[in-house]
């Protein structure tokens, strides 16, 4: 392996993770810290140089990561054990928020914990219109997806 592509095999991981909010330490070893939610569980995952935009693929193939652009952590789908998990392809749905994010946080945080944190606590927010899925898609890619230990 030359210089040049092992210094891609190291750049990609990292650009991939950057639409994620994924940084520092954790990043520089590939594996995040809490990363999103996943029906009311954290999880993290292992940066992969991956980006399958343009490749056709039917979008039944993949799971929704639905980015709450900073405001929160974001809250993805499936998990492994799901008998809907699409092994860990994603596609990053971009959120909106008409009345904004507090007013979502108040109709989607069914159990109080300040976080919409499982699909279901969105879908609520979905319904009540504070919350839309712009149909916009940030990234499509792979990456594993790991529940975050309870020594964290």
């Amino acid at each position: 392996m030359n210089r040049f592509t092992r210094a891609a095999l190291i750049a990609l991981p990292a650009a991939a993770f950057a639409g994620l909010g994924v940084t520092g330490p954790a990043l520089a070893a590939g594996v995040s810290g809490p990363a999103f939610w996943i029906d009311g569980e954290l999880y993290r995952t292992v940066a992969t140089p991956t980006d399958f935009s343009g490749t056709g693929a039917p979008q039944g193939t993949y799971d929704a990561i639905y980015s709450f652009a900073g405001n929160q952590r974001n809250v993805a789908e499936a998990k492994p054990g799901d008998r809907d998990f699409n092994g860990g392809r994603w596609q990053v749905h971009q959120l909106t928020f008409p009345n904004g994010y507090a007013a979502a946080l108040s109709t989607g945080d069914v159990n109080g914990n300040g976080q919409i944190d499982s699909t279901a606590e969105l879908q609520r927010a979905f319904d009540n219109g504070t919350a839309v899925d712009t149909g916009v898609i940030l990234r499509t890619f792979e990456c594993t997806v790991n529940k975050v230990p309870a020594s964290w």
